[in-house]
């Protein structure tokens, strides 16, 4: 994720970027976490987790609004960051992340093999799920252009 508004050679753009990823991946990981300590009947666990991850959401949006400053964005600009965003994935990154997959798997023994297989189809999987998020950005793009 680079934005177009300051230096991509910025350390401090980079370690914002970092930043930004770090929290938001730590986000997701204690939703996930909170899941299954709810799942396991362990409730003040979920809680504990879910209130750090509203949290890590609040810290990401921070870095946000450094990243992509609000004087300088319209929903318009919004959208096409978001396309160009999917668009990436659908077209690099997860055609990428299957192929590794798919190389790993043919060298690797059970039960790793199952984990590399699953995730070579997720990742096929989640490539025209992309697809599909760039094109409802692009109508969404198109009717504010109209």
């Amino acid at each position: 994720m680079s934005s177009p508004f300051h230096s991509p050679d910025s350390p401090t753009i980079q370690n914002l970027q970092a930043a930004f990823a770090g929290e938001s991946m730590a986000h997701i990981k204690y939703r996930y976490f909170a899941r299954l300590c709810r799942e396991m009947g362990d409730e003040a666990t979920a809680k504990a987790f879910e209130a750090t991850s509203d949290q890590e959401v609040m810290h990401a949006f921070g870095h946000l609004d450094l990243l992509f400053p609000k004087s300088q964005m319209s929903p318009a600009k919004a959208l096409q960051f978001a396309i160009d965003g999917e668009t990436h994935e659908y077209t690099e990154m997860y055609p990428k992340f299957y192929d590794a997959a798919v190389t790993e798997a043919q060298a690797a023994s059970e039960p790793f093999k199952a984990v590399l297989e699953k995730a070579g189809k997720r990742f096929a999987a989640l490539a025209k799920v992309e697809l599909r998020h760039a094109a409802h950005y692009q109508t969404a793009l198109d009717t504010i252009k109209a």
